[in-house]
């Protein structure tokens, strides 16, 4: 074995950056051999008061010994009290099956924060990262436009120099035409203007801009530290007044960032497209974690647990990132919103946090108020079926792509997310150990997915009716059994030619469940056709209109005052390596994973997917006869099920 690598503690790959929230934080690491068919066998861990300490070995607040095991994930601190405010070191080494020891890891820091609790969830802050502009041009002598390449939410620095005193005017924006930045470009996509004051001589400046009401003032909205000052989406400038030429190095995004690894995932195929697409939903991701917490974009700032869940995996999908997710779905159970079915997501959100980490320290310290407050028993009839008339039910957003659906008090959609999150109960009562509880969700479940399919499906056409009663059917009534894993196989194939025929007939939040159904069902061909697609419904057409950060909607015309940095749009960065690359786990952890790549027309894929154990690479190519060439490398320790194209 070599030396262990990618540290995590209390799931966090750089605890240097903050301070470690919990009295108890758990220890990971990443396994590393020639041989591929190596195991741990024993892991020494050492917690040490100073980093002199550690370098000699003596683990003075714990040493675990050599311990005969393979865990490498969520290891629990049993040492000797750590103390609030104190800094620590700490290191692992291994043994593989030859029993000899690795070398020592390098070490890792942490600080204990000073409120640190038993409860608690360590968490980065935000960090300001500058990035000198893309391009300056000189549109006359006294005129430049700047483009960043990206748009991000910062704020703007500029060092000039200017002969004498005087005035200059500087704007900033999302949207810019002809060399001009849009100042009304309409809905809720972003502008500003401001006077800046230059003295004689070269400076360095802040550009101020007005505060946004919406997502500054309202109770709900979620406050960044005030030392950022105001904070904007904008990735063009211009400065107008200047008396002399501008140096691109000196015109600076200061772009505020959730601590972000680039370099743990990647995707490339036989489709141009497709990767742009993947690589404009992992930016999308990245930019949009300024609050530090997942938000729904800039209009609000506001985390909503739909938003929550598309954003978590995607974020797992291109980062090694665990505890904004996990930071965001707690949020939401002290602070839940309004729909109906985001509040049924609370459940998603947690087992989606178990499966990524395997660490079920959320699930036990939520799980009353999951099975109390997000499964909503209280509107349940007997069959076991949710009647739930007069509540906020959603089923999509905005309301003109609904396609008609018809609201009724046993609403489909409603139901389908029921019987989906009474499984997930089912599981997590069992990941934790409570055996009756598990037993009476599973039959809970069964009962109301039998009463679903009686209920809401048709015989007669073979789709699921809007409702109980209902003589509509929508494109979402058939999306969302289809993805929540609730339609029948000898009915399936009829449910999937109806949704192939529509196209994308929904917003971006509901293709997140409609490309997931199609995949899961083996229509790869027609969900890798939408996700390339350069259709008005396509994330291709925000690329052309010139997003860099993924939309609220398809379109200002389908959403005309939408924010243009929402990443509840960016599904397609944990459908591609999901479904596309075919990386799943089989267990909470990915201690064992599934490979199943579903190419559909592609004739070549490469990627690389993070996990908490290390990352896995896929590599597939068609050959000229017609059959595909699968190389795949999985974390040392990992088993894979592989299934070849």
């Amino acid at each position: 074995m070599h030396a262990p690598t990618g540290l995590l503690c209390d799931l966090l790959a750089r605890p240097e950056l903050t301070t470690i929230a919990n009295l108890a934080p758990t220890f990971g690491w990443i396994l590393n051999s020639e041989n591929k068919a190596d195991r741990q066998t024993a892991y020494q861990v050492l917690v040490a008061s100073t980093g002199e300490s550690l370098r000699n070995h003596v683990g003075d607040a714990w040493d675990t010994d050599k311990l005969i095991g393979n865990d490498s994930i969520n290891l629990p601190y049993t040492g000797s009290p750590l103390q609030t405010g104190a800094t620590y070191f700490w290191s692992v080494r291994v043994w593989g099956i030859d029993d000899t020891p690795s070398p020592w890891s390098a070490s890792q820091r942490f600080t204990i924060a000073t409120d640190a609790s038993p409860q608690a969830t360590s968490h980065y802050p935000v960090v300001p990262h500058r990035f000198t502009a893309e391009e300056v041009t000189g549109v006359s002598s006294y005129h430049h436009f700047i483009d960043f390449g990206k748009h991000a939410f910062g704020w703007l620095e500029v060092t000039l120099d200017s002969p004498e005193e005087t005035t200059v005017e500087v704007r900033l924006g999302e949207h810019a035409e002809n060399q001009r930045v849009d100042l009304n470009p309409g809905g809720t996509i972003r502008s500003a203007k401001s006077e800046l004051k230059l003295k004689a001589g070269r400076h360095q400046y802040r550009i101020e801009t007005e505060p946004d009401k919406r997502n500054t003032e309202d109770p709900l909205a979620v406050q960044l530290p005030l030392e950022f000052g105001v904070v904007m989406p904008f990735r063009y400038v211009e400065i107008i007044g200047h008396p002399g030429p501008i140096a691109r190095e000196d015109i600076v995004q200061v772009r505020l960032e959730y601590p972000f690894d680039a370099t743990t995932s990647s995707f490339t195929s036989s489709e141009p497209d497709l990767d742009e697409v993947w690589a404009f939903c992992k930016y999308s991701i990245r930019a949009t974690t300024f609050c530090g917490v997942y938000v729904d974009g800039d209009r609000e700032r506001i985390p909503y647990e739909a938003d929550a869940f598309i954003n978590q995996l995607g974020h797992y999908a291109v980062d090694r990132e665990f505890t904004l997710a996990r930071r965001t779905h707690e949020y939401l159970m002290a602070k839940p919103t309004w729909p109906t079915e985001w509040l049924q997501h609370s459940v998603m959100l947690a087992w989606a946090d178990y499966e990524a980490t395997g660490d079920s320290r959320t699930l036990a310290r939520h799980y009353d108020q999951l099975r109390t407050e997000k499964i909503l028993f209280k509107f349940e009839r007997s069959d076991g079926l949710l009647n739930t008339e007069g509540q906020k039910d959603i089923v999509d957003w905005p309301a003109d792509e609904r396609d008609n659906f018809d609201f009724r008090p046993i609403n489909t959609v409603v139901n389908a997310f029921h019987c989906h999150t009474l499984n997930l109960m089912s599981r997590i009562a069992t990941t934790l150990g409570h055996t009756i509880g598990a037993a009476d969700f599973e039959a809970t479940a069964t009962r109301a997915t039998e009463s679903f399919n009686r209920v809401c499906f048709n015989p007669e056409t073979g789709l699921y009716r809007d409702g109980e009663d209902s003589a509509h059917e929508s494109f979402h009534a058939s999306l969302f059994p289809l993805a929540l894993g609730l339609v029948p196989d000898e009915v399936k194939e009829g449910v999937v030619e109806y949704l192939k025929s529509r196209g994308m007939a929904c917003s971006v939040y509901a293709a997140q469940y409609l490309l997931d159904g199609l995949f899961s069902s083996g229509a790869a061909d027609h969900a890798v056709s939408l996700l390339k697609s350069r259709e008005e419904r396509s994330w291709y057409n925000m690329l052309t209109n010139g997003a860099t950060i993924t939309w609220e909607a398809w379109d200002n015309r389908f959403k005309p005052n939408q924010d243009w940095n929402h990443a509840w749009g960016a599904a397609p960065a944990n459908l591609i390596p999901r479904h596309i690359l075919g990386v799943q786990p089989l267990e909470p952890g990915y201690g064992r994973v599934r490979i199943a790549p579903q190419p559909g027309p592609l004739t070549e894929l490469h990627g690389v997917v993070p996990t908490i154990r290390g990352t896995i690479k896929v590599d597939a190519v068609l050959g000229e006869d017609g059959t595909w060439q699968l190389d795949t490398e999985v974390p040392i320790g990992v088993t894979a099920e592989i299934i070849t194209p």
